[in-house]
């Protein structure tokens, strides 16, 4: 058995525990009929799915549009397991030494408002993602630092050119927020107008949306996957508070919150509602951080920034915060237990992660001192979610003051928080996360890259090393090296230079009413969302 499929039977085992539910899962018919709702902790910051890098928008917004491929819905924990969606049969192996992808595209697959998709929107939908035009944001370009060209020979053909072979590119292509878009409403509408609105080819059809308040979408009668889906809509509901989340499932006005409890809180459920009650969990390919803005002058030194991380206690967090919070694993760059990631043995000798913390903190407090910054006041920007954003945010002061800092919170809506963090750059140091879709480490880690369009620490061309050592990983063809440069690359990234910091990684935890059928968890919030498999056994 390989790493990888070992790694993939590690991710699966304890997923889907059924609470008040005994014996094997049986096969079932599913029904046809109902509304879905389920509850969202946070209003979508636009509905263009390229921008965003929030659950937010995926929740809501994903059901409404087809990918080029997806994470097979009955198997969503494995990494390699993909399929076709608006593709023809298998999803097709690579030529030319494994640098060409060539894809055949389904005839007949219809947008919303009646155009028929070609292998052109396929083309258009990757150029914008990978090749933006200047002042388009594309929050993944990134990951397409392999890919050379995509084509179109022909209205059913789309042809992906490769830079270098890399086992790395599939995974990308699987990614749920690389939705497929209309060639025509980008050229007749602009980039900007997916923002506020949608025309998908997905299982469901945009209804209607009230600000603060749901989502709704109707079946799409013409969906491109016969006999599916079999639900008649959904509504997306929105609430900020976790409480109300909460008691709506136990009330059921919502049956489902996609993007997870806290372990008090699914207890709380399962003893109220016992048999009616289903959980299921997974780890998370999602990482809490904190990021410092080099852009001001108090961040620029890298010995603040190494004092910041070592006064962190991630061991003895993990502990406490587990019980209260949706985090739980101590890692670095890559998601903890994946081949490519690093071991205990190797996070403790960076900076933050040794287990001697009080001589960590003295450290910390020299190389404030050395830097003439041991007054050093500052404010840590949050957003206005409670899991895991304001606990960990407010664990995080209590770090830093245990080293003499003094420092202030401010907590934002998520949709002024995204601006700050993006646009404005309005903040000191801020809460920042790395949540990816399908585990897959030599692109997930390219977000702490200064060049990466979802690196807010605005250091971009200030680290050319830094560059060339992921460059160096993500062109390497031996997982061995791979692994080595991604240790270099985390050394470089975490401890010499700290120009980000890592907090936890999350853990999944799912409660959802039993009458809601064929959704998988999988290691990420925003995989297995297009709702087409899901069915009410009521």
């Amino acid at each position: 058995m390989s790493k990888y499929a070992r790694f993939a039977l590690a991710l699966a085992v304890g997923t889907g525990l059924a609470m008040g539910a005994t014996g094997p899962a049986k096969a079932e018919t599913p029904k046809k009929g109902g509304t879905l709702s389920y509850i969202v902790a946070a209003e979508a910051p636009s509905y263009d799915l390229h921008k965003e890098s929030t659950f937010a928008a995926v929740h809501p917004i994903r059901p409404f549009y087809s990918l080029l491929i997806r994470v097979n819905p009955e198997n969503p924990q494995s990494p390699t397991d993909f399929q076709c969606d608006i593709c023809v049969g298998e999803v097709p192996k690579p030529t030319d030494g494994g640098k060409t992808y060539t894809f055949k595209i389904k005839k007949g697959v219809k947008f919303h408002d009646g155009q028929v998709m070609t292998a052109h929107d396929v083309v258009a939908t990757y150029n914008k993602i990978a090749f933006p035009p200047e002042g388009v944001a594309s929050v993944r370009k990134a990951f397409f630092k392999m890919l050379d060209s995509v084509t179109a020979p022909d209205d059913e053909t789309v042809v992906f050119k490769l830079k270098f072979a890399t086992g790395s590119f599939l995974p990308v292509l699987a990614n749920p927020m690389s939705p497929i878009y209309s060639a025509k409403d980008l050229k007749e509408h602009g980039y900007d107008w997916h923002e506020k609105n949608v025309n998908g080819t997905g299982a469901f059809k945009f209804k209607e949306a009230v600000a603060g308040s749901h989502v709704d979408g109707v079946k799409f009668e013409d969906f491109h996957m016969q006999g599916k889906p079999y639900l008649d809509g959904f509504r997306a509901l929105i609430s900020r508070k976790m409480a109300i989340r909460v008691q709506a499932i136990r009330g059921d006005r919502a049956a489902i919150e996609f993007r997870g409890f806290p372990p008090k809180q699914r207890d709380d459920l399962v003893k109220a509602l016992g048999k009616d009650i289903t959980v299921q969990e997974s780890d998370w390919n999602c990482v809490l951080l904190y990021t410092p803005n080099h852009g001001r002058p108090i961040m620029q030194d890298p010995r603040v920034r190494q004092a910041l991380t070592l006064a962190v206690d991630r061991w003895g967090g993990s502990q406490h915060l587990s019980r209260i919070a949706i985090v739980k694993t101590v890692g670095g760059i890559g998601f903890p237990g994946h081949p490519l990631s690093a071991t205990k043995a190797e996070l403790v000798p960076l900076k933050g992660y040794g287990t001697d913390l009080k001589a960590a903190r003295a450290e910390a407090k020299k190389l404030l001192a050395e830097a003439g910054k041991s007054d050093l006041k500052f404010e840590l920007m949050n957003r206005g979610t409670d899991q895991p954003y304001k606990i960990v945010g407010t664990w995080l002061i209590g770090q830093w003051r245990q080293i003499g800092l003094e420092v202030t919170q401010r907590v934002e809506p998520t949709k002024t928080f995204y601006n700050e963090l993006r646009n404005t750059k309005n903040f000191d140091v801020s809460l920042d996360f790395n949540c990816q879709s399908v585990v897959n480490p030599l692109v997930d880690t390219s977000k702490f890259v200064g060049s990466a369009g979802n690196n807010y620490a605005n250091f971009k061309g200030q680290d050319q090393q830094l560059e060339e050592i992921y460059e160096q990983m993500l062109q390497a063809p031996e997982e061995a090296k791979q692994r080595e440069l991604m240790r270099v690359m985390e050394k470089r990234a975490l401890s010499d230079q700290a120009h980000m910091g890592v907090t936890l990684w999350w853990y999944k935890i799912n409660p959802h009413r039993s009458y809601v059928k064929g959704w998988k968890i999988a290691p990420s919030h925003y995989l297995n969302q297009s709702l087409d498999q899901v069915w009410l056994d009521k």
